[in-house]
């Protein structure tokens, strides 16, 4: 989908930690000054993670008329910081309140003892437990097999690549799950892995040229599809991929939709997709109901919380592949498939 810019509503003078920020009414409904979106390293434009969160946030201010304010992270931040950035969204009211990535986990944990009538969400990570928290958590490594299928069953090599941005636990479930799906189609496929840094304070989530050199590196060892699951970086992966007129395979949103990769697209096979907009919408909507989400909400393909985008008509006029991927799917689904995340 594309994402527009939206005007961004004005924090205002804030609560105290006293106040009941965000409380429904007597009649259950919504009260709140709206949504407060903190987004993960990158930030909003990286045409993948956080704005698909953004087009959650979008669709939700749109469709029950209420404000929002999304704020972006700094540079070479530290826990500190990002418990400062959601204490500053609590006092002022809004509600729920979401930290976009794992990274947030110990903020959101210590921010949320402060504010129990505000409903928290992070994205990711599922170590969080409150009543009033919400882990929102992905099967990636089943859209991430989908991707290997996907990419076993086009290249013309038996060559192909894996880019992670950064070396932690996260991203090595998209490997397992891409790794996995490869080599059902083809044991002997040859894989090629890269990781950009090993810290997301090195830029490896938002460093498109550092993307773009481990993309050609690939390229040159011939590999002739390419998977990332490196955030902003992805972007420089595409672009060496669309350069050398080879495949890229996106990540979180359907990249071969984004406005800002349009010139890349013909060589965007296809996306492996987290719900991510869809699980920000959702808990918003449980709040503005009065009946906020609470404890951990799991996207799988079979929930449709996961999935690969086929957007590309040069994808669905690749039949094999196709038919492929859908097989797949349906396994994982039926419980034919069990994918790593190891």
């Amino acid at each position: 989908m594309t994402v527009a810019v939206i005007a961004l509503a004005a924090a205002g003078c804030g609560k105290s930690s006293s106040d009941s920020a965000g409380d429904t009414s007597s009649s259950g409904k919504y009260n709140g000054k709206g949504i407060g979106l903190a987004y993960d390293i990158g930030g909003k434009g990286d045409q993948s993670f956080n704005d698909a969160a953004f087009a959650g946030f979008e669709k939700a201010e749109k469709d029950f008329g209420i404000g929002g304010r999304d704020i972006e992270p700094a540079d070479n931040e530290t826990d500190a910081d990002k418990v400062q950035r959601l204490d500053e969204l609590a006092k002022a009211g809004y509600n729920p309140i979401i930290g976009v990535g794992f990274v947030y986990a110990p903020a959101v944990k210590e921010v949320a003892a402060k504010y129990p009538k505000i409903t928290f969400g992070v994205i990711d990570d599922n170590e969080v437990k409150a009543d009033n928290v919400v882990d929102m958590v992905f099967a990636a490594e089943q859209s991430s097999y989908l991707a290997g299928v996907a990419a076993a069953s086009a290249t013309k090599k038996d060559h192909i690549g894996f880019i992670g941005g950064v070396d932690v636990p996260l991203i090595h479930t998209f490997e397992a799950g891409f790794d996995q799906g490869a080599k059902s189609v083809n044991p002997k496929v040859k894989i090629e892995s890269q990781y950009l840094t090993q810290t997301a304070q090195e830029g490896g989530f938002s460093s498109p040229d550092k993307g773009k050199a481990a993309a050609q590196g690939q390229i040159d060892a011939g590999a002739d599809v390419i998977y990332h699951a490196a955030g902003l970086s992805g972007q420089g992966v595409i672009e060496a991929a669309a350069t050398a007129k080879v495949w890229a395979i996106g990540v979180d949103s359907d990249q071969y939709a984004q406005d800002a990769l349009a010139k890349y697209k013909d060589y965007i096979l296809g996306s492996a997709l987290k719900n991510v907009g869809g699980a920000v919408y959702d808990l918003v909507k449980s709040v503005h109901e009065g009946k906020p989400e609470t404890g951990v909400v799991n996207g799988t393909l079979k929930t449709g919380g996961v999935g690969f985008a086929d957007t590309n008509p040069k994808y669905k006029a690749m039949t094999k592949v196709v038919a492929a991927v859908e097989k797949a799917k349906q396994d994982i689904i039926d419980g034919k498939v069990t994918v790593n995340t190891k």
